[in-house]
């Protein structure tokens, strides 16, 4: 890999509105193209991390979207299907300091259309609803137990003590979306707070750093304190992505990790982004780590078999001879961070069919 840049090196692009330029650039003009959904996902995930991190790019670099934004409703038109992409690009466009009222109509039509109607779950209609509220138009009048809904999926602690990674990426949008993005108190009760805390535990068992930043975020909005052994493990991780200039290096790289870990920076009031953004075609890189503490730990329980047991205090000792080092010290430490590891391990277990006539 070749001409790479590194978190921990001096910054040439050494004030912030420069890197936030640089970023839109890249997003924009240099990784894809505007037709292309990928290209519609990219941007709307860096330009949203933008507006709620409460980012104020100068006027030029917000000129990079300015064709973008001068063609949107031509696009909402073709491409309904991605509303809620396009709805996204434009509100956070116009949010960071574009002049216009594009939103309001485009949030009008997508109301008047029913698109968010058409939606097939409970998180895409609660994205749908927070961005139409943007501007003040609720699409779901009528829908007046979305919330409730979207509560007791995330009550439900024991599918996040398991993994499924797209539970618990739910689990930290439904929050994102009931506190609008750390702006209102999404009223969250104790049972979400140990949902966020069970999937937060496999994050960190899996060394999962686009995961985690997701989870202490959520906690964050929801006016928890998330562990500090997490938290300082993702400033470590922080430190370590590379961007390459390189042209042959594929698109399909840790993009959204870096995004991540770096909105949870600014969160917790480390800045975030602080790194020069080479400039053209750039790939982002986050080290691999040398072991898989998640797949070593679900590999020895499975195989226990009829030893396996949902008690952690019995289960420590045999669990943890059969780990790897490093394994070992990623289980001591993500047992330390979370105090109700107990509850945690009972579900990880996954002894509940014993008895169960087949």
């Amino acid at each position: 890999m070749t001409n790479v840049i590194r978190l921990n090196t001096p910054f040439r692009q050494n004030s912030t509105a420069a890197r936030q330029a640089a970023l839109l650039a890249l997003f924009a003009k240099h990784r894809r193209f505007g037709d292309d959904v990928f290209w519609l996902k990219e941007n709307a995930e860096a330009l949203n991390v933008l507006e709620c991190t409460g980012a104020r790019p100068d006027a030029s670099a917000l000129a990079i979207h300015g064709h973008f934004y001068e063609d949107i409703e031509k696009r909402m038109e073709f491409f309904p299907q991605y509303y809620r992409f396009l709805l996204s690009i434009c509100l956070d466009i116009e949010d960071l300091g574009v002049p216009g009222g594009k939103g309001s109509k485009l949030v009008d039509w997508v109301a008047e259309q029913q698109l968010a109607g058409a939606e097939i779950s409970d998180l895409q209609r609660a994205e749908a609803r927070r961005l139409c509220l943007r501007r003040g138009i609720d699409p779901l009048r009528a829908d007046i137990g979305l919330d409730d809904r979207l509560r007791r999926f995330a009550r439900r602690s024991q599918t996040f003590s398991m993994p499924n990674k797209k539970a618990a990426y739910e689990l930290t949008h439904i929050v994102f979306y009931l506190s609008e993005y750390g702006r209102k108190d999404p009223q969250i009760d104790d049972k979400i707070v140990e949902s966020l805390n069970f999937a937060g535990t496999l994050a960190f068992l899996d060394l999962n750093v686009d995961l985690l930043s997701e989870i202490c975020i959520a906690l964050r909005f929801a006016g928890q304190n998330p562990s500090i052994i997490w938290e300082n493990w993702l400033i470590s991780q922080a430190k370590n992505f590379v961007l390459s200039d390189e042209e042959n290096e594929p698109l399909q790289d840790d993009y959204h990790q870096y995004l991540m870990v770096n909105w949870f920076m600014a969160v917790v009031g480390y800045g975030g982004f602080g790194t020069n953004v080479p400039t053209g075609r750039v790939t982002f890189h986050q080290p691999r780590p040398s072991s898989l503490p998640l797949h070593e730990l679900s590999e020895c329980v499975y195989e226990m078999g009829d030893e396996r047991s949902g008690d952690w205090q019995k289960m420590r000792r045999a669990v943890s001879t059969r780990l790897s080092e490093e394994a070992h010290t990623v289980l001591t430490a993500a047992e330390a961070a979370n105090d109700r590891f107990d509850e945690f391990f009972a579900g990880f277990a996954r002894v509940g069919l014993r008895g169960v006539s087949a």
